[in-house]
């Protein structure tokens, strides 16, 4: 018996079709070969950039069951590295280390990242690396974390702006550098299996976006109060956390420590994220989570907000009532994050 393969199921089709020199943003296609799969569901594009392609297409390449479990291998290994490294760099205990491995995998979010497949936790790895490279000034580290956070560029887009903003001010330009020169590499080998791949992706996201998802977020919120028809109003509450990030950034600018403005950036970043923020995608919050629980100022408050928090979402995920219904989760973290850090 073989496990669901769910949101696999399009990294695999979009990883085969790229390598055999087809469409992997063609509907048509996407939908035939995960129809062979056993899906009766309408097909589901892979919607993230081009650049992801060189991750996917080894998978596409093996027979899906397959590479579905070595999928879920890698996702395992990414996570349990990551909340390890995350637990050292944010200064908890070596000897209890196990806290920070405890705290990830009773995250309902990394729970959701796995049953369904997702490419999510590669962004956890991305944060990692990134956090680790610019403190030992490691620019080509850097630039590969920087490519696996931009798997999914929209949920960090407050990232960007203060890599950006924080390139200018430091002169740090490697470090841009060497993330751009990365993901024209991975671009250009994907483009080298499918040369008019860059187009197709510009094609599908013109033409038909993901308008028909309700995702969990204000946007989405703010779109069904004011006229479901209108996808661009999902954009507005990117533009309101831009406009904070850069406050946040002339306040603190000349100490800014990406150890302490990362956890907060991507809450903000996933609270206003124009789409996607589905639940599996909050496995990116556990970098924020795992720094609270390195450093417990409040070890009880803590404690409750985890399992509250994590009740809640595993109540909620049994009685399955639609992903709109998580649209509290990043709120709530942010909120806790906050009180957490002021002690």
């Amino acid at each position: 018996m073989s496990l669901p393969l769910f949101d696999f199921a399009e990294y695999w089709a979009a990883g085969r079709l790229n390598a055999q020199g087809l469409n992997p943003y063609d509907p048509i296609l996407i939908e035939q070969l995960q129809r062979d799969l056993g899906r009766t569901a309408p097909g589901v594009l892979m919607w993230n950039p081009p650049w992801t392609l060189p991750i996917v297409m080894p998978f596409g390449l093996l027979e899906a069951h397959t590479a579905h479990l070595i999928w879920l291998a890698l996702q395992l290994i990414v996570l349990l590295v990551s909340a390890d490294r995350l637990w050292s760099f944010f200064g908890g205990d070596s000897e209890r280390r196990w806290v920070a491995w405890l705290v990830t995998f009773t995250f309902m979010p990394t729970f959701s990242a796995l049953t369904a497949g997702q490419i999510s936790p590669l962004l956890v790895l991305g944060a990692v690396l990134f956090l680790y490279a610019e403190r030992r000034n490691w620019p080509i580290l850097a630039g590969v974390g920087t490519l696996l956070l931009a798997i999914k560029p929209h949920l960090v887009l407050l990232f960007w702006i203060a890599l950006l903003l924080w390139t200018m001010q430091n002169r740090r330009w490697s470090f841009l550098i060497s993330g751009i020169v990365i993901g024209v590499v991975a671009s250009l080998i994907a483009v080298a299996c499918n040369p008019p791949v860059l187009g197709q992706y510009w094609h599908a996201i013109t033409t038909h976006p993901p308008a028909q998802y309700h995702s969990p977020t204000l946007g989405t919120l703010l779109r069904l109060w004011l006229s479901e028809e209108s996808f661009a109003l999902q954009f507005l509450p990117p533009v309101a956390g831009a406009i904070w990030l850069l406050i946040h950034w002339l306040r603190h600018r000349r100490n800014w420590l990406w150890e302490k403005q990362l956890p907060l950036i991507l809450l903000v970043s996933l609270l206003t994220a124009a789409y996607g923020a589905w639940p599996f995608d909050l496995v990116l919050l556990l970098v924020p989570v795992i720094d609270v629980a390195a450093r417990p100022r409040r070890p009880i408050a803590a404690l409750v907000l985890h399992l509250t928090f994590n009740g809640v979402a595993l109540v909620q995920f049994l009685f399955d009532p639609g992903f709109l219904a998580f649209v509290w989760m990043t709120p709530v973290l942010l909120l806790g994050y906050l009180v957490l850090r002021s002690q």
